[in-house]
């Protein structure tokens, strides 16, 4: 099973992100809150959107390299067709296991809330 993460799984554009925020389809625990929308692909997309408010540019950057890896390691348990957007929770900085566990979780909810 291939783990890598292509271009073609990246949510890059503000008006991707925007048509996942509009949907209005959300699921959050205390570490991380997910925005997700189906798509019209057989592939599962993500973005990430961590705010100054998380700290400076190294602690916003180690959130992200945390959550890239917990999306790339449960990318195959997560709903097929689906664009995700993860926000890290201010003031909590979890590990990657941690984060994954949130992301499988979290993904599995959004499907019902439809």
């Amino acid at each position: 099973m291939r783990y890598g993460i292509g271009n073609h799984q990246r949510l890059r554009k503000p008006a991707e992100f925007r048509r996942v925020y509009d949907g209005r389809v959300r699921a959050g625990d205390d570490r991380l809150l997910v925005f997700g929308l189906p798509n019209d692909s057989s592939v599962t997309r993500f973005g990430l959107s961590v705010s100054r408010k998380h700290g400076n540019s190294v602690t916003r950057s180690q959130i992200k390299r945390r959550l890239r890896e917990g999306f790339r390691l449960t990318q195959h348990e997560l709903p097929v067709g689906w664009d995700l957007i993860l926000i890290p929770r201010q003031g909590v900085i979890a590990n990657t296991a941690e984060y994954a566990k949130s992301i499988r979780k979290l993904a599995a909810k959004l499907p019902r809330k439809i």
